[in-house]
């Protein structure tokens, strides 16, 4: 029998136009203490995120997330916060913000493969 690893995922969402409070999901974050896993798996839909709103700067935006993956992945470019330990920079990335970037509160989960449920997770809640 497969031993299986409690894991916990975030989804990342854009929220285009703050007042409104709409978003759209654009990737998830997966996170794994036992296994010191953290995985970010990221997609821009330029033509949905367009019927939100045309003032996004999808450069920034692009940048941003790039941002997120360089923390998780502990990434010396990634800055001071891709530093910390593995679950601090899952609490970092998760926490509740004000922005255009925004993440869904953590929901945990049992796996045998934490990259198989990555690609399963982003399919199923971002694709």
């Amino acid at each position: 029998m497969q031993e299986k690893h409690l894991y916990e995922y975030a989804v990342i969402r854009v929220v285009p136009k703050m007042e409104r409070e709409e978003f759209v999901n654009v990737g998830i974050i997966l996170f794994c203490k036992r296994e010191r896993f953290i995985k970010v798996i990221y997609k821009i839909n330029e033509e949905k995120l367009r019927s939100f709103s045309n003032d996004l700067d999808f450069e920034q935006l692009e940048k941003n997330l790039e941002s997120f993956e360089k923390i998780s992945q502990g990434k010396k470019d990634g800055g001071p916060i891709a530093q910390f330990d593995v679950p601090s920079r899952f609490r970092w990335l998760t926490a509740v913000r004000s922005s255009v970037i925004q993440t869904s509160r953590p929901h945990p989960g049992l796996c045998s493969n934490l990259d198989d449920i990555s690609l399963r997770l982003f399919t199923e809640l971002v694709l």
